[in-house]
């Protein structure tokens, strides 16, 4: 488990983290968000102890890090580099050889790594011959090569294709139920909404909400209403029911105003158009995000 109690870091007179405190457990996918700038990555780096904490605490199991926990941790940062000249089986042992671990160990996970994203042809290819979405591929291989109890990721989505994307999310939570401690970082809610258990929700350095998602989403109550549909809809945002509409490519969420009248709604909406799916549903993080951002 990583615990952090009343961290503050500061950049001269701008407080990049203050006061944060969250506990993400084992077994779990637990999402750092906010927007950019929010201390998301200075969060990251104090947990990594690449900087130090002005105030407060940062824990492992209960105890402050020391050198030696650095080998059980897995970490996929924002800003990527890799050997360009080095080949892919050669630098996978070589970084993995750094966490600790033998070459035998550490060839078996490659080989599974490598099969399970299609990549074993490319096992003796410099990573200069890689596309850029295989780079990014290899670049999470290589952080859980060593088998960490730990795993952190910051916006490890960033650049792949829609199939890419599936095949690391799966990746990712069969990872977390094998009991591992996930800390998955990301400003896109969507994502975090489709993978996390648990959320702390930064902006300008501080916690704006934090806790299980399930019961975030059930304090904000069921405000929001998606709707399929085909016709022209642009009217719908000046109906007297609605607070907000977000647009997504197959369908609309409708963000409701208190005590507004779902059937009501429903009736106004198929005099213009024709309802495929009418649903109310808990708020999306996108939602709650923007709401608690804007307050």
């Amino acid at each position: 488990m990583i615990s952090l109690e009343k961290v503050t870091k500061e950049y001269g007179s701008t407080k990049a983290v203050e006061d944060l405190s969250f506990n993400a457990p084992e077994g779990g996918i637990f999402g750092l968000i906010g927007p950019n700038g929010a201390g998301k990555t200075t969060t990251i780096r104090m947990i990594m102890n690449i900087i130090e904490p002005d105030q407060g605490s940062i824990l492992f199991d209960g105890e402050p890090l020391v050198e030696k926990d650095k080998d059980r941790i897995g970490y996929l940062p924002e800003e990527r580099g890799i050997y360009k000249k080095s080949k892919v089986n050669d630098l996978l042992i070589y970084l993995g050889r750094l966490k600790g671990r033998s070459d035998d160990f550490l060839q078996n996970n490659i080989d599974l790594w490598l099969d399970r994203f299609q990549l074993s042809r490319w096992k003796d290819s410099k990573i200069e011959e890689l596309s850029k979405g295989m780079t990014q591929k290899i670049q999470f291989i290589a952080s859980v090569v060593h088998d960490p109890d730990i795993l952190i990721l910051d916006e490890p989505f960033s650049g792949l294709d829609p199939v890419s994307t599936d095949l690391l999310r799966e990746s990712i939570a069969r990872i977390a139920k094998s009991g591992k401690t996930i800390l998955f970082s990301t400003h896109i809610m969507e994502q975090a909404e489709r993978i996390c258990n648990q959320i702390v929700l930064l902006n300008k350095g501080k916690a704006v909400v934090n806790g299980p998602l399930n019961k975030i989403k059930d304090e904000f109550g069921t405000r929001s209403v998606v709707v399929d549909f085909t016709g022209d809809g642009s009217f719908i945002k000046n109906l007297p029911q609605v607070e907000k509409v977000i647009e997504y490519p197959q369908y609309i969420e409708i963000a409701l105003k208190d005590g507004a009248d779902t059937d009501e709604l429903l009736k106004q909406l198929i005099q213009y158009v024709s309802i495929r799916r009418f649903e109310i549903v808990a708020p999306s993080l996108h939602n709650i995000f923007v709401s608690l951002i804007k307050e």
